[in-house]
């Protein structure tokens, strides 16, 4: 194309609005901005130019936003895979004994103590965790714990449905509801929405075993007491 054409295209199509990269891509040529900044100098534009500008800004802005999540989501899970792929080695170290230590720090860290409550309770609000509990319970005592003498006790903020929560940790757990001790709800919460959508209460898990629950806190203690000398 004759360049004074072209640059006559290019002005008409200036005038009319349109962004130097729009004008590339309707005219299908590769001019330099920096060439067309020249042609279009002085050049007036529509008054609908600036907003219509801005919006593009803010599409972009959105665009690379959106962009910048999924990277960094994979990013960050490509992360998570390579610490489950270093630490994978631990799951093979597990036997029952294992399995005993890892239930005493759970209790003494989660549970309610020999001095405060007779009996074990523990509880928390990740499903994972209150099922990893229940099942170290039955690994570990297996005489003493079993499914049916597990007993479940929701605590939950004021906006919530009960029935739904119940549920849900029935599904979570496999008690079922009739084991289940009255919903507990937090009277501090009330009037105060809840702002996790995605929040399911503290599921709390009681049984028999006081003896259980005293043992268990020994051993966690135990360990403090006796790897922190031998840490010194």
């Amino acid at each position: 194309m004759d360049r004074k054409i072209l640059r006559g295209k290019v002005i008409a199509l200036r005038k009319n609005g349109k962004t130097y990269s729009e004008i590339q891509k309707e005219l299908k040529v590769r001019i330099p901005k920096s060439t067309l900044s020249d042609w279009c100098q002085g050049v007036p534009l529509p008054s609908e130019y600036g907003p219509r500008i801005n919006l593009l800004n803010l599409s972009n802005c959105e665009k690379g936003r959106a962009v910048a999540v999924v990277v960094n989501r994979r990013r960050r899970e490509e992360f998570l895979q390579k610490l489950r792929d270093r630490n994978f080695y631990l799951l093979k170290k597990t036997n029952k004994h294992v399995l005993k230590m890892l239930l005493a720090m759970i209790y003494i860290c989660e549970g309610s103590n020999w001095s405060v409550h007779r009996g074990l309770v523990l509880g928390n609000t990740d499903p994972d965790l209150i099922n990893f509990y229940i099942f170290l319970l039955k690994t570990c005592y297996p005489d003493i714990i079993t499914h049916d003498n597990l007993r479940c006790r929701i605590g939950c903020r004021a906006d919530q449905d009960i029935k739904k929560l119940e549920k849900f940790w029935s599904g979570v757990t496999k008690i079922p509801l009739k084991h289940f001790n009255k919903t507990t709800v937090d009277p501090r919460t009330a009037g105060k929405p809840t702002k996790r959508k995605d929040y399911k209460g503290v599921c709390v898990i009681n049984s028999r075993g006081t003896e259980i629950q005293l043992e268990l806190e020994i051993i966690a203690r135990m360990f403090f007491k006796n790897l922190i000398k031998k840490g010194h």
